[in-house]
C-alpha cells in the first residue's frame, strides 16, 4: 500500500491522516482542519478551532465519552 492510501476497507482501522490536509502541528499539538471535521461528519463539542459545525452550521451531535473502565467487566455498577 502506498503512503497516500488509507487503510483497506473493512480493516477496522481509520484512514491515515494527511499533514497539511487533515491537520497541522502547532507547538507540538495536532490542530485538525475544517476538512478533517467535515470528513468525520459531526461535532465532538470540544471547541475545536476549525469546527465547521459551529456558528449556525450543521447541528451539533451530543457525544458521550465512556471511559475504558466502564467497558470492562466489573467496571459498571448495574445494581
Amino acid at each position: 500500500m502506498s503512503s497516500g492510501e488509507g487503510a483497506p476497507r473493512g480493516s477496522g482501522r481509520a484512514p491515515k491522516l494527511v499533514q497539511g490536509v487533515d491537520y497541522y502541528l502547532e507547538n507540538g499539538n495536532f490542530v485538525f482542519t475544517a476538512h478533517y471535521h467535515l470528513k468525520r461528519g459531526y461535532c465532538c463539542n470540544s471547541g475545536c478551532r476549525h469546527c465547521p459545525y459551529k456558528e449556525g452550521g450543521m447541528p451539533k451531535v451530543d457525544v458521550t465519552v465512556v471511559g475504558a473502565d466502564a467497558l470492562s467487566p466489573g467496571g459498571r455498577d448495574d445494581a
